[in-house]
């Protein structure tokens, strides 16, 4: 896939990040570059032939103290051959991607890996917080 129809299909998974998510996300750039160097991988402590398909760089939201600011924006990098990699289709290579932007998105505001992990499944079957939260209303 070229760089274009990718970076539409990034757009596209930006999109269906909940609006109060989208509004909090502040001076951050979503990059995209083919896949990650040696040297990026060697510090995230990843051997090949592993890989990575996304890396968050910044300081996450809970970890900024009171005189955070006027500096360069945090990155989120998406590594596009790597999600290719493994995406068997187009259709697996959406989910691909928006399964990665969450991922990072979720570092940005400071989640563990386990939150973003059970963020992940959530998404993926459809439920929300929210919805979640209506359900207990209901059985009271």
């Amino acid at each position: 896939m070229n760089r274009h129809d990718f970076q539409n299909l990034v757009a596209e998974a930006v999109q269906t990040i909940p609006q109060k998510f989208r509004d909090a996300m502040q001076n951050i750039a979503i990059v995209i570059e083919d896949e990650p160097s040696l040297e990026t991988l060697q510090e995230v402590g990843i051997e090949p032939p592993d890989t990575l398909l996304g890396l968050y760089q910044g300081t996450p939201l809970t970890e900024r103290q009171w005189a955070h600011g006027n500096i360069l924006p945090d990155k989120i990098t998406l590594f596009q051959f790597p999600i290719e990699d493994e995406s068997e289709d187009e259709d697996d290579l959406v989910v691909a991607i928006g399964e990665t932007l969450i991922h990072e998105v979720g570092h940005y505001f400071g989640l563990s890996e386990e939150e973003i992990e059970e963020i992940e499944e959530n998404y993926w079957r459809g439920e929300r917080k929210e919805d979640q939260g209506e359900d207990e209303d209901e059985d009271k």
